[in-house]
């Protein structure tokens, strides 16, 4: 393996994964920055879609903080992992979902950066796989714990990266198919 490829893409082996980004919490995060992390994984979602690149969405014991929010439901179309444990790693669902999966990469949003995300950053970069957290697809209600968690996880072997640039890493040319369809919701942002 070459030193770079760590920090590349494939949508072949690359799957989404948007954690715990549910009604109850939403109002705990600054309004801005949640916008931005909203419209961040919306893009990824559709271009995940346009890709043919699996999403897996996960919920913090939904009894107590609720669904996905409406504005990502189109994450949970192919089902919602539960679970208690801070990280996904944590939960054996998720994993055996992962290893269904059979991919390498994982592209990581949701919240909060410094608790649930950075758990299953540390737990994915554990079993093996390459991970791209994205920095405009994530938040943390301070901005001191965002900030540590992009650190942490960059520090710990994750390439922090943000929605637009993965896209286009993943799709490497402006001549596939999928690009004119992306280009239009890059645009629309």
């Amino acid at each position: 393996m070459g030193m770079l490829d760590r920090f590349k893409i494939d949508r072949h082996q690359a799957t989404l994964l948007v954690v715990d980004v549910q009604e109850k919490l939403a109002p705990t995060f600054p309004a801005e920055q949640y916008r931005e992390m909203l419209g961040a994984i919306d893009l990824l979602i559709k271009g995940a879609e346009e890709l043919k690149i699996p999403v897996v969405t996960t919920e913090q014991y939904p009894k107590g903080l609720g669904p996905t929010v409406p504005e990502l439901q189109q994450a949970c179309a192919s089902g919602v992992i539960e679970k208690t444990s801070f990280g996904c790693c944590g939960e054996p669902s998720f994993m055996e979902r992962m290893r269904e999966l059979g991919r390498s990469q994982v592209i990581v949003t949701g919240v909060e950066a410094h608790i649930c995300v950075y758990q299953t950053v540390l737990g994915l970069l554990d079993a093996g796989y390459h991970v791209h957290l994205v920095r405009d697809g994530i938040c943390s209600r301070r901005r001191g714990d965002y900030r540590t968690a992009l650190q942490l996880a960059r520090d710990a072997g994750a390439v922090v990266s943000c929605a637009e640039t993965v896209l286009f890493q993943l799709m490497r040319d402006s001549r596939v198919p999928e690009f004119r369809a992306i280009s239009k919701l890059v645009q629309a942002r």
